[in-house]
């Protein structure tokens, strides 16, 4: 989300959980860590919200007034393929692909846009309550994230509210990005630290607590901001991560510890 928008409070809140590790909750879920098996270049200009791939090719979605787009990359060559702009006021947030349609959300502005999934050509807009973060597709239903530890599904096609689910054994998570995963897991940015939760979105519980720290140099993380965007590869265990304003996407494993 917003670098400004956020008091020193935040700050603090990141240091404290760096120097804690997880919170209580956490100790009878299992843990995991990051292997990295490739690195590819990310936009450094990104303000990464969204990341979903499908086939060869990668959406990603950013955020930022006047800034938020969304936009298509061939996963083979890395080429961009089509982009669109998000007008002002609008700060753009998580795409997923369902069906024949992109959709985007967008974080205050109580607007969703479905896009033609091969131009990324505004087809209509559609009104919901809340915030909007993160946003993924799990069969026949979207899973949306609003910042807390609420998940909220929806209708593909009307993007109606079908049902929500409380992550309650974790009332403090900020689950941001989201992907749906092969196996019917959900993973999901907790906003703004450095790890990834494995979720079932059936029951509310939390399967794993993945440490994704130290992906990028010291030096690097010094001016990139947040870890967002999480995306597993078609056909694998991979997952592509990276984060906004990150100069780097990284191919991964989660393993044990």
């Amino acid at each position: 989300m917003e670098r400004n928008r956020r008091s020193l409070a935040v700050t603090v809140l990141v240091s404290m959980l760096a120097l804690t590790g997880c919170s209580s909750t956490d100790d009878a879920v299992p843990r995991l860590k990051i292997e990295v098996i490739d690195t590819r270049p990310h936009d450094p200009t990104a303000f990464t919200e969204g990341l979903e791939i499908h086939g060869d090719v990668l959406y990603e979605g950013t955020g930022m007034p006047g800034a938020s787009t969304v936009r298509t990359v061939d996963m083979t060559t890395g080429a961009e393929q089509a982009r669109a702009e998000v007008p002002e006021p609008y700060f753009g947030e998580g795409v997923t692909l369902a069906g024949d349609t992109l959709w985007q959300l967008t974080w205050q502005n109580n607007i969703a846009f479905a896009r033609d999934p091969r131009t990324l050509t505004e087809r209509a807009q559609v009104r919901y309550d809340g915030e909007g973060w993160g946003i993924c597709t799990r069969g026949d239903r979207l899973v949306m994230s609003n910042g807390t530890n609420k998940l909220t599904f929806r209708d593909p096609v009307t993007f109606a509210p079908t049902g929500t689910v409380l992550f309650t054994s974790h009332p403090g998570v900020h689950l941001n990005e989201l992907d749906c995963a092969a196996d019917g897991s959900v993973y999901a940015n907790d906003w703004p630290t450095d790890r990834i939760l494995r979720l079932d979105p059936a029951t509310g519980s939390v399967l794993a607590v993945i440490d994704a720290s130290g992906l990028l140099p010291a030096t690097v993380r010094a001016s990139a901001d947040t870890l967002n965007g999480i995306a597993q590869l078609p056909g694998t265990d991979h997952f592509m991560l990276t984060g906004k304003y990150w100069p780097t996407m990284f191919e991964v494993r989660f393993v044990p510890t």
